[in-house]
């Protein structure tokens, strides 16, 4: 067991996976000698030569050749530098990488990963601070994950780079210096299971990647108050993992759904339908959502106005208890 910050994780786990496997390359814009903008594969060119492959400012270029590189028996590992450049390669993504095994029935795989660092809470300016996993997550073919701690991190990028279908790893920027502890002896749990990240009897709050810690912070201080909240940790975006949502919202009665992406046709929505579908006759209040506002994301010394806040879940939380079905 030892401590080390999400960022430290992420590098441990890519190394190991360098190590694992041969065929695992890792490609994108100045992660080489610098390391990436992030210094999430730092030192990793120097220990694996020839492996670790510094880009030209191309994303669609990037992802078209990781593509070919998987097609030739490869397992790349693509670094998109900040969620809002993924866009360029979206026709890629979209149109090619989730279709290719479905158009050949099955004879053509893409073990493809595309690590996507995404949020705000880092004072960054436009096309920096995005929230696009809805986007990813209503593509057939295309798997969507994101942790929440350095030890869902360090094993979640290693069995992304294991599956042999595409993966679309989305890390919470601003949480990455958050340190956790790593033990690279554990068994790690399924690659799309959700986690109980904090139990409770009286409400569930569901988030992913970095809202996690706000809702672990809004029902801390819910306890102070006498309400005990559940957090779930959905962990994978697409799949959903349906069955630990709803055996919580069944226990509670009450669900608030918190994102840092716009409202309208977010995950939230999603996660609101299905919960609404499988836990109609246990709910005690309307199913909630907490997310980003409908708008372009803001410049950064607004941005504390847009992000959803523990003020922000905490008021969710006592609508759904005011708000009771009759």
């Amino acid at each position: 067991m030892t401590t080390m910050t999400l960022a430290k994780a992420l590098n441990a786990g890519l190394r190991r996976a360098l190590e694992a496997d041969p065929r695992v390359l890792l490609l994108g814009e100045d992660i080489g000698t610098l390391g990436g903008v992030f210094r999430i594969t730092e030192g990793l060119q120097a220990e694996h030569p020839g492996r670790v492959l510094d880009t030209p400012l191309a994303e669609s270029g990037i992802v078209g050749t990781a593509v070919g590189l998987c097609l030739r028996g490869y397992r790349p590992v693509v670094e998109i530098q900040f969620d809002g450049f993924v866009f360029p390669a979206f026709d890629q993504l979209v149109s090619q990488v989730a279709r290719l095994r479905s158009r050949s029935h099955g004879r053509l795989t893409v073990p493809l990963v595309v690590r996507i660092p995404y949020g705000g809470g880092i004072g960054a300016i436009e096309h920096h601070s995005e929230s696009p996993e809805a986007y990813f997550a209503h593509t057939p073919g295309l798997k969507v994950v994101s942790p929440a701690t350095p030890a869902d991190a360090y094993w979640m990028i290693q069995q992304a780079i294991a599956s042999d279908d595409p993966v679309i790893f989305f890390e919470p920027k601003r949480r990455y210096y958050e340190r956790g502890d790593v033990d690279p002896d554990a068994v790690p749990a399924p690659l799309h299971a959700a986690r109980v990240a904090r139990p409770g009897t009286d409400a569930t709050l569901l988030a992913y990647g970095p809202m996690v810690r706000t809702c672990l912070d809004a029902a801390e201080a819910a306890a102070a108050e006498g309400r005990d909240l559940e957090v779930i940790d959905l962990r994978s975006l697409a799949p959903l993992d349906e069955d630990v949502v709803v055996a919580s919202v069944e226990r509670t009665g009450r669900c608030i759904i918190v994102h840092e992406a716009p409202r309208t046709l977010g995950l939230g929505a999603e996660l609101a339908a299905r919960v609404q579908e499988r836990c109609f006759y246990s709910l005690e209040s309307p199913v909630l959502r907490v997310t980003g506002y409908d708008l372009p994301y803001p410049p950064a010394k607004a941005e504390h106005a847009y992000l959803p806040d523990v003020d922000r879940v905490l008021a969710a939380v006592d609508r759904s208890f005011a708000e009771e079905i009759r």
